[in-house]
């Protein structure tokens, strides 16, 4: 390509990267003109959008971390994520002696592990995590929108299936969700996802490393040497040691290499990569900067949940039965794409308001006032943005294999988000830093996940070679 050609290509990018945030600017201050109410989606937007900058130009994947490990033993990736995550954790400590955050842990059980395991699996099958499909999407990448589009079909019809899977629903469960006297117009009893969660995972403790101590998660000891130190620096600490023990070469230079040697290999391990670290740097202050402000815009308008704003609006389709709609009130995905998907679904007659996902827990509100779809749309936005300021931007259509492996592995990773009520951010990312350590329980399934997925795609991968080279010697 001629030098003139590569500047009008640049300037083109340039000029559509200011138009993306020109369009999610029009649209913030549209809508608070609008009504005021608005500003509490125009900064999921925002955050949205920082998240998706960060995991572009940090090429930021869950999958990559774990596949390039044990493919490849590159450590890059899972450096960068460790380091996020520590840094998340720090500004969450913060966020909580304030008492100012919106975060609630997650209940504790070997289901996390299985879920994890599933979801790891998915990820190295669809060559991306949730999050990374979103940023790569942001690249114009077809791969990674059949990914998105999969996990979130799977989700919407997994969380509604009922039928010949109540047979395998534990008698106890169904006994335990009936118990619980649910809304009338849940079916609790009636879906094998209902009865799993009200009758077997609602079951199951829910605390961090802090109260488990003893301490409140909102005290200076149990923000920062419950969860933080112990639940977060050191656990991420013991991972990193393990991977450059792993990564290390045990038989070259025996007795010549000193403490002092390895101490400065550990280190270089983790600055080794500088976007990746920068990433890491811009996702953990963010993270913990959202529940921050999201908090306070909920205290702004007296309220605990965007469906109080939506209901004085006069906005009601959509809501659970208790009046609200998914908001988290920091970086969550899979769970608005779900909501993608069931919003459609229900549009064209597809009975899903009776289930606990979206009747109870999170709703199917029209796109438009969706507070995560918000974030997640100015997410690909902000990926968009940053690939086009690299010159990174490409359409690129799939081919029918990888098109079959997304499919297959944006349903692993449907499935596994939904039995560890999140995916690689909402069951792992967000809970590790705020001490949840059934967040660790995810990571540790999901690690084992992509060790098999790695194992099955190069398993997979040598029968197709060997294949090929037949039929070369055969012709």
């Amino acid at each position: 390509m001629e030098k003139s050609e590569i500047e009008r290509k640049e300037k083109r990018n340039r000029f559509r990267a200011f138009g993306i945030m020109a369009f999610l600017s029009s649209v913030s201050v549209a809508t608070y003109a609008m009504n005021e109410y608005y500003i509490y989606l125009v900064a999921y937007l925002w955050f949205g959008f920082i998240y998706g900058m960060a995991l572009q130009y940090g090429r930021f994947c869950f999958s990559s971390a774990f596949r390039d490990l044990f493919a490849v033993k590159v450590p890059r990736m899972a450096v960068g994520i460790m380091i996020a995550m520590v840094l998340f954790a720090f500004t969450a400590a913060v966020v909580n002696i304030t008492g100012q955050s919106t975060f609630h842990p997650a209940p504790f059980g070997y289901f996390m592990l299985i879920g994890g395991f599933i979801f790891g699996v998915g990820t190295v099958f669809a060559g991306g995590c949730a999050s990374g499909s979103l940023y790569k999407t942001g690249e114009g990448n077809g791969v990674a929108m059949i990914v998105l589009l999969s996990i979130s079909v799977t989700q919407s019809i997994f969380v509604d299936v009922a039928g010949w899977t109540n047979k395998l629903v534990p008698r106890s469960w169904t006994e335990s969700a009936a118990a619980r006297g649910l809304p009338a117009s849940i079916s609790a009893t009636d879906g094998w996802m209902d009865q799993y969660l009200a009758g077997y995972v609602w079951n199951r403790p829910a605390e961090t490393v802090a109260t488990a101590l003893g301490w409140s998660d909102y005290s200076f000891v149990g923000a920062f040497l419950g969860n933080f130190v112990f639940g977060t620096v050191i656990p991420a600490a013991l991972l990193l040691a393990v991977v450059y023990i792993w990564l290390s070469d045990k038989t070259a230079g025996r007795g010549t290499v000193g403490v002092t040697d390895h101490l400065a290999a550990f280190w270089f391990m983790i600055v080794a990569s500088k976007r990746t670290a920068i990433a890491g740097i811009v996702l953990g202050v963010a993270c913990g900067l959202q529940s921050f402000v999201m908090k306070g815009l909920q205290i702004r308008f007296g309220v605990d949940n965007f469906g109080e704003l939506m209901q004085r609006m006069g906005i009601t389709f959509g809501l659970t039965v208790n009046g609200t709609v998914f908001d988290p009130g920091y970086w969550y995905i899979t769970t608005q794409e779900a909501q993608w998907v069931g919003w459609t679904l229900h549009k064209l007659g597809w009975e899903n308001l009776d289930n606990i996902f979206y009747g109870l827990d999170n709703g199917i509100p029209n796109p438009l006032f969706n507070p995560a779809d918000w974030m997640t749309v100015a997410l690909i936005g902000g990926a968009a943005v940053m690939a086009l300021l690299n010159n990174e931007f490409k359409w690129k259509k799939p081919t029918m294999e990888l098109a079959f492996w997304a499919i297959l592995g944006g349903a692993f990773m449907g499935i596994g988000a939904r039995l560890a009520l999140g995916c690689n951010v909402g069951a792992f990312f967000i809970r590790v830093p705020h001490g949840n350590y059934t967040g660790w329980l995810f990571g540790l399934g999901m690690i084992a996940g992509a060790f098999i997925g790695v194992k099955v795609l190069n398993w997979h991968t040598e029968r197709k070679i060997a294949r090929e080279l037949e039929a070369i010697h055969l012709s």
